[in-house]
Formats: C-alpha cells, structure tokens, sequence
C-alpha cells in the first residue's frame, strides 16, 4: 500500500472511522477537537495557541467543502506553522501535496477496496464527491491497481 494511503487508513482508524458514512467535516472534528467556521473566503486552516480553526468558504457545495476539507486536513497532518516565510516554490509544493492528499482522505483506498464493481457515479455518491474528482481519484486507484498487479509477474 502506497504512502499516503496507508497514513489515511491509519489516520482513520485512529479516530474509529471505518466507513464512509462517518466521512463527513462535522464528524471528523468533532473527533479531533479542531472549531470549524465557515466563512466567505477561500478554506484555510489555522492555529494559534495550540488551538485550531479550520475556515471553509461556505460559498461552495457540500461536496467542494468537503474536498476543500480533505486539503487542509494534509496541513494540519503535515504543515504546522505559518508559510509566511517559505519561498514561493515550497509552498506550491505544500499545496500540489494537499491537493492529492485530498483525493486520499476524502476517498480512502482501503475503503475503496471493500466495494465491489464501483462505478464512478457510486463513488459520487457514496464519498459525497463532485463526478471530476471521483473520476480523477477513481483513475488514481486503477493505476495503482495496475502497477501492482505488474510488479507481481515474473519475465522469467
């Protein structure tokens, strides 16, 4: 199991979440202590005092809000303290990895295996994302899916 994945499911189990009807930013705080507010500004996570307020754009749908969630979340996880004095490159970095975190934490793999025969309009439906980014993590998985079941055969 890849990296991120195996650190989603971790995560996850951790706070003893096992399904994707427990996949929700209400949930998920509650369980880590982190206030959220919702606001007109792009999402942000931020801390202070040890304390965390995570700010999403309440302009978005639910299914935009909880992607954006997904993207803080990889900050929270991985990115403590302020970008004030990152150079500009690094911080691109930071949120390139947040995007992908994102398609992992809003669509865990080892979720994703217990379904059978998923479709991407099921994974719409069940991880309550928007059609692009199922189609995109859905693509993620079968890749994945592909490279491993390559690196199991023998050119012998």
């Amino acid at each position: 199991m890849q990296n991120t994945a195996y650190y989603v499911k971790n995560f996850f189990e951790s706070l003893l979440i096992t399904s994707p009807q427990q996949l929700n930013i209400q949930h998920i705080n509650q369980k880590l202590g982190i206030k959220v507010i919702y606001w007109e500004f792009s999402s942000a996570i931020a801390e202070r005092n040890g304390k965390y307020n995570l700010f999403i754009n309440q302009r978005l749908n639910k299914q935009q809000q909880w992607q954006d969630f997904g993207h803080e979340m990889k900050h929270f996880c991985f990115d403590r303290g302020s970008q004030n004095d990152l150079f500009n490159s690094f911080i691109y970095y930071q949120e390139v990895k947040a995007d992908y975190f994102a398609y992992h934490f809003c669509i865990p793999t080892f979720m994703l295996e217990q379904l059978k025969e998923v479709t991407i309009h099921d994974i719409v439906r069940i991880f309550n994302v928007e059609f692009e980014f199922a189609a995109r993590r859905f693509d993620m998985y079968k890749n994945n899916l592909i490279t491993a079941a390559e690196s199991c055969v023998s050119y012998d």
